[in-house]
């Protein structure tokens, strides 16, 4: 009886941080859980609350830097802090299993799955490599893999990205854990491998008992998934209860906030839009005094909230139901803001974009290159046929690989149609490329992508990136023009001005999407085609990017192509939708008619796999099977029949010949389907909404919309369904902390993540105290610097202090032959080392101790040594970086040197002197050199040097002087050496003139030589 109410996991008061030079940086605060046998619990929150950070303290994989500092983590009823790294190793992967966000980052491309997957009971299980094979190929038909033989013998790059996501939970539950990590482990997938996925993952738990702690941002996921929540902000759990309690009875503003950002089926873009929380997320080391969440609450109270640290409190009459909020029973929880802004709808205008019988074919035969094979063809688009109005925002929704990009590329002029056409404003544009198009119809549709992080120019400033786009699309004048009309598109995407001279890194992802926008809009497109704009943002990023699009487009009565496969998005922003699968347009509609029956069995099977945070909707549940087909060997006949539940219902085998035809039901819903009209007008809603409990407070309180109302008749096919919501405008979006502040409250200023984490200009070679870790902050204090720099002027000594996390010193201190230390060139230790960029003779990296090498033979010579020789020039010095007139400390200094011979293969490469660009010039008379002082120069001993500051110079600044000369692919002198000539020599004199170089024999055969053969080497 014990056993079973001893909780698999239990934490509590877990406390994180990470060491860096800039000091503690707490990441995790008084985090406390509990998991019971056989439950789920899940971890919501925006990006960067520590939802990760908890699962990785539990494995032990936070890095060097990562340390926990309070707390206990017990699993079984063992306190993890106690077992020593043995029995750290022997749970892991046995006990405990976690799947991460990326599945072809947690397998090897290099092995084939069934090797991966036998490693698991091989090392942890001591099994024979026969019952591996089995036990993984067990594994594989229970995660409902078609051919798990074939899979088993491929490679990872063999399968697709739903598969794969399989093969990784394959993995996990092999050693049947207790206690399984999901990490986001759906948020690549399309919806309806994503629905297949969570289903799976249920009914493994169910089957094998395992205990779940899953980390997502998707509430609809979490409600479907899991049995209890825990709500995270800023490194603290700030809500934690049963599910269905904390949806049904939320008790902290952030919980508020969180559902108030998502298109819940109450949600109306018109009457009820979306509502963003105001202001960022606090960085770890500015978080505010009291309530973390303070400065972005709507229920605010000064000298209450921010008073002193806030604990968690009980709610009354909820079992296990606690938050963080000190006013949770003094709110209003059901009351909406003030300021909540309504719009009319927009009466759409004339036509825009018309597609008409749309076709695109690739060619794909590598033989038919060389006049051989047969060629073969993927049909990625095949006859699309819709129009788009003014101020209308059409939804183009499907898996991925249905021809949505390819139809993007098309209308951008990134490809060109092998069919149909494509109607611009009347204009055809199907057949020219981006280079043919004039800048109006470049201008006139634009393009909003899906990842922020990959649009903007590293190396240009926020204003200079939007001023170029106005000058290539001939927007303004003169340079003032242009900035003025920047400022304004600053404006518009309410971001402030200040942000024109910020660079990309100094942006948040919702920050950088918004110049996105900026930019998509800076030319008065007529069309803007969105593909996925907030798959990549946090829900609350997400609302207020939705909102400014809509927003834009009521204002400039643009015209919206929004590409998704998130249908809770599509339903709340959309005014008709288009659904495509495989390269047909299968259904078109308007939004209400979409989500109401009758459907296309594939836009049913669509809406069945849409994750709705709301505890009041039952979904029909309906999970297709297999992948969708290749485009390069499609199905005959309709291209949905293999995996179409309702096939049976068509006689004779129709889908399997034919293409169904495109059929109208009327007012503009049209359907591709072999179905009869009987059979269409039996069909269920997919969706429907059973009503709230009388206690219940959800965010929005407002009916259900009108597809999810029961009907006492099953509608005709030719009959239209209530409109769903009225279609167009938007709302302004509540983005900033001043338009949702009330006036009379004063609240602590939250500075913005950008505007903490300026970075200082770069010095090479002369800062000595910043990590790697550090290079975007401001890392050290007034003593941090003042240690950096007595450590700095005491470098001949050796570092003996070190920071609790500091790295070691990437080399060593370099010492003379006799024994005593040299100068320091090393870094402090902890320091990483780098190459600073453009200066390719600054020495900034660590220098190695160098190998202790044999004493030389003395060599026969007709005079002695002479102690005035200069010491040797170390690799990587330059000519102005020499010290020609230091003496060294003793001879043997000198045996660096490799034995001198009279004839040796010549180095055709010359070494730079300052200023000289086209390589070191040698004079008749043997001149030694632009500084005047004779100087022997070390043979070039090193094969592979890497360039730096030039296309024909290495890194120890020499040049190649022969016709062709110059740096191979990787980087790499070229260094061929003739044997036939002998190596110019210097003379061992002093001045400029070479004196003292024909002192002796050898004086004057090294002038000679140098006088016979140096313009000959030079021009080789």
């Amino acid at each position: 009886m014990t056993e079973t109410v001893t909780p698999i996991l239990e934490i509590e008061n877990l406390s994180i941080s990470f060491f860096t030079k800039a000091g503690e940086i707490p990441a995790v605060m008084d985090f406390s859980c509990k998991v019971m046998p056989g439950e789920a619990m899940g971890i919501v929150g925006e990006s960067g609350c520590g939802k990760s950070t908890v699962a990785l303290g539990i494995m032990r994989d936070m890095g060097n830097r990562g340390r926990i500092v309070g707390g206990t983590i017990k699993f079984m009823g063992r306190d993890m802090g106690e077992m020593s790294d043995e029995e750290l190793r022997s749970i892991r992967g046995s006990q405990i299993a976690m799947i991460y966000q990326e599945p072809m980052a947690s397998l090897n491309p290099a092995m084939k799955i069934g090797q991966q997957l036998m490693e698991v009971p091989i090392i942890h299980e001591k099994v024979t490599k026969q019952e591996a094979w089995t036990r993984a190929l067990d594994m594989l038909t229970a995660v409902r893999l078609p051919d798990p033989e074939r899979i088993l013998r491929s490679y990872p790059h063999q399968i697709s990205g739903g598969q794969q996501q399989r093969i990784v939970i394959a993995m996990a539950l092999l050693s049947k854990p207790k206690l399984l990590f999901l990490d986001e482990p759906t948020t690549a997938l399309d919806v309806t491998v994503e629905a297949g996925i969570v289903q799976l993952v249920k009914d493994l738990a169910k089957q094998f008992g395992t205990s779940m702690l899953f980390v997502s941002h998707n509430l609809g996921l979490i409600l479907e998934t899991c049995d209890r929540i825990t709500v995270m902000y800023s490194g603290e759990a700030v809500e934690t209860g049963a599910v269905r309690e904390v949806f049904d009875h939320m008790r902290h503003p952030y919980t508020q906030g969180l559902f108030r950002s998502i298109p819940l089926p109450g949600a109306d873009k018109n009457e009820r839009p979306l509502i963003a929380i105001p202001g960022q997320l606090p960085l770890p080391h500015q978080r505010p005094k009291g309530c973390n969440f303070g400065p972005r609450c709507l229920h605010f109270v000064d000298g209450v909230c921010n008073a002193a640290e806030l604990p968690m409190h009980k709610v009354e009459g909820r079992p296990r139901h606690e938050t963080r909020c000190v006013r949770h029973d003094e709110i209003d929880w059901k009351k909406l803001p003030a300021d909540l802004k309504k719009h009319a709808p927009v009466t759409p205008g004339a036509t825009v974009l018309k597609i008409d019988n749309l076709k695109k074919y690739y060619s794909i035969s590598a033989n038919e290159i060389f006049g051989g094979g047969e060629a073969r063809v993927v049909k990625a688009n095949e006859t699309l046929s819709f129009e788009a109005r003014e101020s209308e925002t059409v939804a183009i929704v499907g898996e991925s690989g249905c021809g949505k990009s390819t139809l993007a590329k098309i209308l951008l002029g990134l490809e060109t149609a092998t069919g149909g056409t494509v109607l611009l404003d009347g204009k055809p544009i199907q057949g020219t490329e981006v280079e043919g198009r004039d800048t109006r119809t470049i201008s006139s549709i634009q393009m909003v992508f899906q990842n922020p992080f990959d649009t903007l120019n590293p190396s240009q400033s926020i204003g200079a990136q939007i001023m170029r786009t106005l000058e290539k699309f001939g927007v303004g004048v003169t340079d003032s023009d242009r900035r003025n009309r920047m400022l304004e598109l600053l404006d518009l995407v309410k971001l402030p001005r200040a942000f024109a001279t910020r660079m990309p890194r100094q942006l948040s992802g919702g920050q950088k999407q918004r110049i996105g926008v900026a930019r998509a809009f800076a030319g008065k497109p007529r069309v803007v085609v969105a593909d996925e704009p907030v798959s990549a943002l946090d829900v609350s990023v997400q609302a207020a990017v939705t909102e400014l699009l809509m927003d834009i487009q009521r204002e400039a009565k643009t015209t919206m192509l929004f590409i998704s496969h998130d249908l809770s998005v599509v339903r709340y922003i959309a005014d008709r939708v288009v659904v495509m699968y495989l390269g047909h347009i299968v259904e078109q509609g308007r939004t209400d008619q979409i989500f109401s029956p009758p459907y296309h069995p594939y836009t049913e099977a669509l809406l069945s796999a849409i994750p709705i945070a709301d505890t009041s909707v039952i979904k029909k549940h309906i999970v297709l099977d297999g992948d969708i087909p290749s485009a390069v060997n499609p199905p005959p006949g309709c291209p949905f029949q293999t995996r179409c539940r309702h096939k049976s219902k068509v006689p004779n085998g129709l889908c399997d010949r034919e293409v169904p035809p495109i059929r109208e039901l009327g007012e503009g819903h049209f359907v591709k389907c072999h179905l009869s009209a009987e059979a269409l007008a039996e069909m269920e809603p997919v969706i429907s909404f059973k009503g709230r409990a009388a206690d219940a407070e959800p965010a929005f309180d407002a009916p259900p919309p009108p597809e999810m109302l029961p009907k006492p008749k099953r509608r005709k096919p030719g009959a239209m369904a209530a409109p769903l919501m009225a279609a167009s405008a938007t709302a302004t979006p509540q983005a900033g902390p001043v338009a949702m502040a009330k006036p009379a409250v004063t609240r602590p200023a939250v500075e913005p993540a950008g505007k903490a984490s300026k970075p200082s200009a770069a010095k090479p070679a002369a800062d000595k105290s910043k990590s790697s870790g550090s290079a975007e902050t401001k890392s050290a204090t007034a003593p941090a610097r003042a240690k950096a720099k007595a450590a700095e002027a005491a470098s001949a000594k050796p570092s003996a202090e070190a920071k609790p996390a500091a790295a070691k010193p990437v080399g060593t201190t370099a010492k003379s032959a006799a024994g005593k230390p040299a100068a320091d060139k090393s870094k402090p230790s902890g320091e990483v080392a780098a190459k600073p960029a453009g200066k390719a003779a600054t020495k900034a990296a660590t220098v190695p101790a160098r190998r202790k090498r044999k004493p030389l033979k003395p060599r026969r010579r007709n005079r002695p040594r002479r102690p005035s020789r200069p010491p040797p020039n170390r690799p990587g010095k330059r000519q102005s970086q020499r010290l020609p007139n230091r003496r060294p400390s003793s001879p043997r200094h000198w045996a660096w040197w490799p034995p001198r011979r009279q004839a040796r293969p010549r180095n055709q490469w010359r070494r730079h002197a300052p200023g000289d660009q086209g390589g070191r010039e040698t004079s008749e008379a043997g001149v030694a050199g632009e500084t005047g002082e004779g100087q022997a120069r070390r043979p070039h001993l090193d094969r592979r040097h890497r360039t730096a500051d030039g296309e024909d110079a290495c890194r120890h600044g020499y040049r190649d002087l022969r016709p062709g000369g110059g740096v191979d692919k990787e980087g790499h002198c070229r260094r061929r050496r003739k044997t036939a000539l002998s190596r110019p020599r210097r003379s061992r004199g002093m001045g400029a003139a070479g004196q003292g170089a024909g002192e002796g024999r050898r004086g004057r055969v090294r002038q000679g030589v140098r006088q016979e053969t140096t313009l000959t080497q030079i021009n080789i």
